[in-house]
């Protein structure tokens, strides 16, 4: 890891000319960034772009689809295409066969793609069957979701019965968090997986496909939300049951929402990504591509803050908690 970080740190200088340009290296990029929906992880990704294309002294266009939506996502590459002024798109795949022929008609025109939080194919750039984005910026996605469930299983003394909010179909990053808690779980042979529901990126739906849940199993005792909308939903449901503290809920992304239940006791732990990190280096690589730089990694993990209640108020901790402006 230390190597890894290293060598995110070399390029991100090298992203920077130290020699006095030459006129045709004064052209500097424009970068399109396309996020998967409007929620709090995603705009705090919009912060690490947007300060990073001040340090670069960048121009970034970006459009948010209103939903976690093919059908909202693909119109806007494909005005962003239209355009013709980008050199660069930045985006979260919504999902990652689909946006396989979107994302290459890009290529095709000339713009090169950086794909963040989520990936397309197998997310092996290198070797697998998807190979011209220029790199995948992102969490450990089923080791987050492995944390999840060991830390789930210990606290319920590695007996009981838990369930799985999921959030769409087809998604990398919500797949590999959902697989690693089951994987997870399933190494404790006292803990029951109840079944796993998808709410379309829906808090209401979630809360109400959980709330049948609790209904149907009165002895459920953990509920992992795989993402943002999946956690609210659980978490809502769970207070509205009177169940808060007899139902243990994991929430994935540090809304403030999450931190919320933290506190009173709904939630026992929030995992945190670093969308801040993603979007920052997202363009620091779109930068060094610019200037020449040929060793970009195919893959760059950027981690996760655990915050539980014994370190929720440690700065160095609660610095990951998503603070939307």
């Amino acid at each position: 890891m230390l190597k890894k970080v290293l060598l995110v740190l070399v390029v991100v200088a090298l992203a920077i000319p130290l020699a006095a340009p030459s006129a045709a290296q004064e052209e500097k990029p424009k970068i399109g960034f396309l996020p998967g929906v409007v929620d709090p992880f995603y705009q705090v990704m919009e912060l690490g772009v947007n300060a990073a294309v001040a340090d670069f002294g960048l121009e970034v266009v970006t459009q948010y689809p209103e939903d976690w939506n093919l059908t909202l996502q693909t119109p806007i590459l494909e005005a962003y295409i239209a355009r013709g002024d980008l050199d660069y798109i930045i985006t979260a795949p919504v999902d990652k066969e689909a946006m396989v022929a979107p994302l290459q008609a890009a290529v095709d025109a000339g713009i090169k793609v950086i794909t963040v939080d989520t990936y397309l194919g197998d997310g092996d750039y290198a070797n697998g069957p998807v190979t011209f984005p220029l790199t995948y910026i992102g969490s450990e996605n089923k080791q987050g979701g492995r944390i999840a469930g060991e830390f789930l299983a210990e606290k319920l003394g590695g007996a009981g019965k838990v369930y799985v909010q999921n959030t769409n179909p087809g998604v990398s990053t919500t797949e590999e968090r959902g697989a690693g808690f089951i994987e997870a779980v399933a190494e404790f042979p006292g803990m029951e997986m109840i079944g796993m529901d998808y709410n379309l990126d829906d808090a209401n739906k979630s809360a109400e496909q959980v709330a049948a849940v609790l209904q149907r199993e009165p002895e459920l005792a953990g509920i992992f939300g795989v993402n943002v909308f999946s956690a609210i939903g659980a978490g809502n449901a769970v207070n509205n049951a009177g169940l808060s503290g007899a139902v243990d809920v994991i929430a994935f992304d540090a809304t403030i929402f999450a931190i919320e239940q933290l506190r009173a006791g709904t939630v026992s732990l929030v995992i945190a990504q670093k969308p801040y990190d993603m979007g920052y280096m997202a363009v620091a690589f779109a930068m060094a591509d610019w200037n020449g730089v040929t060793s970009i990694p195919k893959r760059v993990p950027t981690g996760f803050a655990v915050i539980t209640m014994d370190n929720v108020d440690d700065p160095e901790v609660a610095r990951f908690i998503y603070q939307v402006p």
